[in-house]
């Protein structure tokens, strides 16, 4: 199936689902793919399939570019709601990833101070100082917890370094609350054959439970929107999100749900 691959540094903005209209930020090559996760879902393909030899954009040339396609929107009187930090991978690899939040935030706050900032993230960096502070600093600090399962996660999210759980869990509850679970519930077969579907009790359940320790501000629920890697994989039904959101609920924690 076709995968996407963003434009670097700049890219949209883009209508998204859970966040309105997205200027996105791209700090990876856009000839090629750079995450510590190799999502079998991931629209931007698999890790192996778009390796690029491309160095990271500086640090400069990103906040350059931002800069300039801010104001080309503000001359044309049309502001994101959201400038988004994603595109072909994990964007807080960026060495200067801190960096480059601080000049981002001074130059919202200069031409659509009303826009907020968003990270999508896989978490696997919060880790470092420098990244953790950055991600205290944004609206929207949205970190990936898919399951608590490890052998789904080794299958499904296929991590590129050790990771647990536990571990991960723990970091996220660093934040105090100042983050957002976001989650993709899936149907469908791996590319190994074996089961994907994650939207029963035995995986919802001990998920909802980490939710419950993490106590995060939001959870962001949501299942695949965009042709992926596996052509064997399929979306989890408007039902089966929806309970889900409700479980979410009943532990007091705000959910978006994305179908």
């Amino acid at each position: 199936m076709t995968t996407i691959l963003h434009a670097s540094p700049v890219f949209g903005p883009v209508k998204s689902r859970r966040l309105g209209v997205s200027l996105g930020v791209n700090l990876l090559p856009g000839s090629g793919k750079v995450c510590t996760f190799d999502c079998i879902y991931c629209e931007c393909g698999l890790n192996d399939e778009r390796k690029t030899s491309e160095k990271l954009p500086s640090a400069e040339f990103v906040i350059s570019e931002l800069e300039k396609r801010l104001q080309l929107m503000a001359s044309q009187g049309q502001g994101p709601d959201v400038i988004t930090f994603a595109g072909n991978g994990e964007p807080t690899a960026h060495p200067d990833f801190g960096v480059i939040i601080n000049e981002t935030i001074r130059l919202r706050d200069l031409y659509f101070p009303k826009a907020k900032i968003s990270v999508l993230s896989n978490g696997t960096q919060v880790h470092k100082p420098s990244v953790f502070d950055a991600l205290l600093k944004v609206d929207n600090n949205i970190l990936k917890l898919d399951t608590v399962n490890e052998a789904y996660i080794a299958r499904v999210n296929r991590p590129s370094s050790h990771y647990r759980v536990a571990k991960q869990i723990e970091a996220f509850k660093r934040f105090n609350g100042q983050l957002i679970i976001q989650t993709m519930f899936l149907k469908g077969y791996d590319l190994s054959g074996q089961s994907v579907d994650n939207t029963t009790d035995e995986y919802v359940l001990p998920w909802l439970a980490a939710i419950k320790e993490i106590a995060p501000r939001e959870v962001m629920v949501y299942t695949i929107d965009r042709e992926t890697p596996d052509s064997s994989l399929q979306k989890a039904s408007r039902q089966e999100l929806d309970r889900i959101g409700q479980l979410v609920r009943q532990q007091n924690v705000a959910v978006q749900i994305s179908y």
